[in-house]
């Protein structure tokens, strides 16, 4: 961690005399991060298993309610994203969000501990297993609900809060590399170590490690607090760019102006804008800035918010408008990894899980072996693969390239798994169980998609969207991963409904199909996300003031 010392180049302005943010927040909230990751992974990941087992639920409708959880935990972010903009800020969403996820674990705990929460034990796969009664499953889906939003409020605002304490973009790349590292490592322990425990040693005690890293994790939280720099929340950036379209709509009949000093750039006269603002993309949204008799009053404030904008909201809602489609093309890409995320725990319950004579390899820690891939993927990508490519290209590979490469591995992903499960099939048919290793490869192609494709997603979004949307930029990447994660269990139901692939005994299925049918949707979404990226330009980051009387000038970035 060399590059973790130059805190004083690095802090944000100070506050009441006292320099806050900067690299010394940087331990407390990865350390933070790294306990609620591992408490939230310690049941997150053996949830098919917690299900099948706990609560007799079938093997596929144990697989849907995973992803339904997942799309969960990853859609939450947007709702914690909106609120740290526009309402708390991220220090209080984050300390609120753990203390929900402390409640959801300490109601899983209950289900095990507790018999009357759960069904009566029954021997996994017998036709005479009693179902959980409405109690029971009130109990259990409250307990994943509270869970669920208490990650999705964590996960990502840490992530935009310890980036806010940098100033400079290359120090936040740092950061998000050392945060996405730690992240995995705690997938890691938690897939293996708290997986294991709960398999073979007892499911209350897996739980009590995940209270008890939660614990931890918040109150290393609150020490750090007295470093941290929090920016105040503003008017919803929602509000605002609503505000756009309706007064680019209620001033139509405006001619737009060439000229800078005809917008309307704040009730001080000077913003930091974009160079060349207002750009010419998306004009039309221009006439929201554009000053027309009576629409200022003589202390400089607008007479009528709903009808004239500053050029900076309008530069703001130009910004999301020309990143979403390229947002959406990761939604496909990220379907075909929550199919196959639920389908391969499915595959190791029905493989040879021993290793050696006494040891058995828990089915839930299958995805290990990703999260292993994708931590050592990103210190290769790094310190290998940006230094080759830079030498050969005279520059680094950039965002959209990465994603490009991490598409690929995604495809590559769900054809090892076909061709895998095809094996593993054609092998219990004949009376034989695949050995669980066989598994790995997929795993490890997948993980290295994802070394690829999840840094590069937030430190894109990050940089490409406006300043008032920053933690929203973070939380759109965990929006995809739960769309997808819906998208997900939207195709496994299809399938089920038009095909007999995917029966409760998938012995009996053709798994390998539904793998071969997310190959082709991985292909066809490939294809959508070159022409996008094709036509994608960055956003230029020169910044310029502009005064009352329209003087430009430059301005440091």
């Amino acid at each position: 961690m060399a590059a973790l010392t130059s805190d004083a180049e690095s802090a944000p302005p100070t506050t009441h005399g006292r320099r806050r943010g900067g690299w010394i927040t940087t331990p407390f909230i990865i350390a933070s991060m790294f306990g609620l990751t591992l408490a939230s992974t310690g049941w997150l990941n053996n949830l098919i298993v917690f299900l099948i087992k706990n609560f007799n639920i079938k093997s596929i409708d144990a697989a849907q309610i995973n992803n339904v959880v997942n799309g969960c935990v990853n859609f939450f972010p947007l709702v914690g994203a909106v609120v740290a903009d526009s309402l708390l800020g991220c220090f209080s969403v984050i300390w609120i969000s753990s203390l929900i996820s402390l409640l959801g674990l300490i109601l899983l705990l209950l289900t095990v501990t507790l018999d009357r929460l759960r069904p009566p034990f029954c021997i996994t796969g017998s036709n005479s297993c009693a179902s959980p009664s409405t109690t029971q499953y009130a109990v259990l889906y409250s307990a994943l609900a509270l869970a669920s939003i208490g990650v999705g409020g964590t996960r990502f605002t840490l992530a935009t809060m310890g980036a806010n304490q940098l100033n400079k973009l290359n120090q936040q790349s740092t950061y998000f590399d050392w945060y996405f590292f730690s992240l995995y490592s705690a997938y890691f322990i938690g897939t293996t170590g708290i997986v294991y425990i709960e398999d073979n040693l007892s499911w209350g005690w897996g739980f009590g490690i995940c209270i008890a890293a939660n614990v931890l994790a918040l109150a290393l939280f609150f020490i750090g607090s007295p470093h941290y720099f929090c920016d105040k929340p503003r008017e919803s950036p929602f509000v605002a760019m609503i505000r756009v379209v309706v007064a680019s709509v209620r001033n139509r009949k405006a001619a737009i102006s060439s000229e800078i000093a005809d917008y309307y750039y704040g009730d001080d006269g000077v913003k930091r804008v974009v160079a060349e603002a207002p750009t010419k993309r998306f004009r039309p949204l221009n006439r929201a800035a554009l000053k027309t008799k009576g629409s200022i009053l003589p202390n400089g404030s607008v007479a009528t918010p709903w009808k004239l904008c500053s050029v900076e909201q309008v530069e703001d809602l130009k910004s999301l408008i020309r990143i979403l489609p390229l947002w959406s093309s990761s939604i496909f890409l990220g379907t075909p990894i929550g199919v196959q995320i639920s389908l391969t725990v499915l595959q190791a319950l029905a493989a040879d899980r021993h290793l050696g004579r006494s040891f058995q390899f828990p089915a839930g820690s299958i995805m290990v072996f990703s999260f292993i891939a994708t931590a050592i993927g990103v210190a290769l990508i790094n310190h290998c693969l940006r230094p080759v490519w830079k030498k050969t290209a005279g520059k680094n590979p950039t965002p959209l390239q990465q994603l490009g490469i991490g598409h690929v591995f995604n495809i590559a992903s769900m054809g090892v798994s076909a061709l895998v499960e095809s094996r593993r099939r054609s092998s219990a048919v004949s009376g034989h169980l695949m050995s669980v290793a066989w598994l790995v490869p997929q795993m490890v192609v997948v993980g290295v998609g994802e070394a690829f494709l999840l840094p590069a997603q937030v430190g894109l979004y990050y940089q490409e969207f406006p300043t008032c949307l920053k933690s929203l930029a973070t939380a759109m990447v965990a929006m995809l991963i739960g769309v997808a994660f819906y998208l997900s269990t939207a195709v496994v139901d299809f399938i089920r409904r038009i095909t007999d692939w995917l029966p409760d005994d998938i012995n009996k299925g053709r798994v390998d199909y539904v793998y071969w049918v997310m190959v082709v949707i991985g292909i066809v979404n490939f294809a959508y996300f070159l022409v996008i990226s094709w036509l994608y330009k960055y956003t230029n980051v020169e910044v310029q003031v502009v005064n009352k009387d329209g003087i430009v000038s430059s301005d440091e970035a």
